[in-house]
């Protein structure tokens, strides 16, 4: 059984807008932090956002800050990101992964394979 499981994705023109899903029904607890990640063929995977459960702090890259937030809805163990105003850089596999962690270390950690839980990815493709 997948334990995240991401949704969302899809190709959108620049400017456009998409709201990325991520189901984290086995990490709802208070002490988890819930982070997406992109990954570009041939680059290395870089951190978007991190949110914790409980006190919903939130960390963000900082060309996504301004255009993407990231929200949960713990009644649906669902964490959102909202993107907005998207260019053809944002073109990426988006992940979710989900550790026991403040976000700023989920952040900081996830780009380096030192975070167990991944979901399999969902693909966003902006046009120009």
């Amino acid at each position: 059984q997948e334990q995240l499981v991401e949704s969302g994705g899809g190709l959108v023109q620049a400017g456009g807008s998409l709201r990325l899903s991520c189901e984290t029904s086995e990490f709802s607890s208070s002490f988890y932090s819930i982070g997406w990640f992109r990954q570009v063929p041939g680059k290395d995977r870089e951190g978007v956002s991190c949110i914790n459960n409980g006190d919903g702090t939130t960390y963000y890259l900082d060309v996504a800050e301004g255009r993407f937030t990231i929200s949960r809805d713990n009644a649906k163990n669902t964490v959102y990101l909202q993107m907005s105003s998207l260019i053809p850089e944002d073109t990426a596999v988006y992940y979710c992964a989900a550790a026991p962690l403040p976000p700023k270390a989920l952040y900081q950690l996830g780009p380096y394979g030192l975070i167990d839980y991944w979901g399999k990815g969902t693909q966003v493709t902006v046009s120009s």
